[in-house]
């Protein structure tokens, strides 16, 4: 049965030690790091179901807080250039072009440290590492899964990327490492008489796995469940190797399941891929310390649709310019000014002007970033530290 987040919150304080400082680490790629922009944030008191979300996201000014009990490492980078950031957690906490420079967004993490914060279990630490564009299969394949399984493309093109496998679950584990081996450089809040204390793992990765169809290769119409079955093995391989390298058997961990397109994403592969992602949750080791949190129910379908528009629109000036056979210049003749306001007057029938401002109030990026939607990665961060809580109220 679940229990609510508010029971959790009470229980959490009252069974756990306040002294000890509490640090969480997550992990991912594009969707960890996260898309959307500070912007979007007033987006979520729009809706009743969501404004006490948006409520407990605010500080006394209006504005949204800044934590007083939580302080975040971040590392992250483009290509080789990682770096970090650290202090108070507060919003540009998201994706970063510079590490060390507020990129004005958000990821889960803001609404996961702020609710650690209520739950009142002393100082929280969050340790983040999340790039873009990485693969579980291959960038952060965990040692025990085995040497990388080249695939057809790498022999075609002559690449032999054995040596760069698992590169990023190295620069994940000795980034925590290194935090943990002095934690009041981070978190002035930190007592080293009290010592601190690993209190969960959260995973949001999965795309580049799921649009893989060289590793993952495709199967028949109906068979698509069997596909993504090497996910599977590699995740629950990647939650022993974590604990095992951080030296914690029994720590707390959520995944993530990819949830881009919502209740309908489109393809029986995306559905399939969401099933093997949530796979190792119900293994008998992983049983009460292992949690999948679905986030499809947090994708917002008001906006989704309106995108799905705005990607009609965005095909259809593809069609114009390349001259597509089906489009109204298709013998080439309409110069670039009548394109312009053929696509005009397209988009203007498809999108009415409310449904225009809709989106530009709440999505900032595209639909595998989950729109850049505030709203949906605050609900996903909230889920994330339920899990956790839940998983702790357990093992206590």
């Amino acid at each position: 049965m679940r229990v609510p987040l508010l029971a959790l919150f009470g229980l959490a304080a009252a069974i756990a030690s306040a002294k000890p400082l509490q640090v969480y680490i997550l992990v991912g790629q594009s969707n960890m790091e996260g898309h959307a922009r500070v912007e979007t944030i007033d987006y979520i008191g729009e809706d009743p179901a969501t404004a006490p979300l948006l409520k407990r996201m605010l500080g006394p000014d209006g504005k949204p807080a800044t934590a007083k009990n939580v302080w975040i490492s971040y590392y992250t980078g483009i290509g080789e250039k990682n770096g970090e950031g650290f202090g108070p957690l507060t919003t540009g906490y998201g994706s970063r072009q510079d590490p060390a420079k507020d990129g004005g967004k958000i990821g889960p993490e803001y609404t996961f440290g702020l609710a650690m914060e209520r739950a009142g279990n002393g100082p929280v630490l969050l340790i983040k590492a999340a790039w873009g564009g990485k693969s579980l299969n291959y960038d952060f394949r965990p040692p025990s899964a085995g040497p990388y399984l080249r695939t057809a493309r790498d022999v075609e093109t002559d690449k032999n990327p054995l040596a760069n496998a698992g590169h990023y679950y190295r620069l994940m584990l000795a980034h925590a490492k290194q935090v943990l081996a002095n934690p009041g450089r981070v978190c002035p809040a930190y007592d080293p008489k009290e010592g601190y204390e690993l209190a969960g793992f959260i995973w949001l990765q999965g795309f580049n796995d799921m649009v893989d169809g060289n590793l993952y290769p495709r199967r028949p119409k109906g068979e698509a469940g069997q596909r993504f079955a090497p996910y599977s093995d590699y995740l629950s391989a990647f939650i022993r190797d974590v604990r095992k390298d951080l030296g914690a058997p029994k720590l707390p961990f959520v995944i993530g399941v990819m949830g881009v397109g919502g209740k309908d994403p489109g393809s029986e592969d995306n559905l399939a891929f969401r099933e093997a992602m949530a796979a190792p949750a119900a293994l008998p080791e992983f049983k009460g310390n292992v949690i999948a949190v679905r986030t499809a129910p947090f994708w917002d379908e008001k906006l989704g649709a309106i995108q799905d528009k705005k990607e009609k629109v965005r095909q259809m000036s593809y069609e114009l310019r390349t001259k597509g056979k089906r489009s109204a210049n298709a013998d080439g003749k309409m110069t670039e000014a009548q394109q312009k306001a053929y696509l005009k007057d397209f988009e203007a029938k498809l999108i009415s002007p409310e449904e225009a401002a809709l989106l530009k109030r709440g999505a900032s990026n595209a639909g595998y970033h989950y729109l850049g939607c505030a709203k949906t990665f605050a609900l996903m961060g909230e889920a994330f530290a339920e899990a956790n809580l839940q998983i702790r109220a357990g093992q206590k």
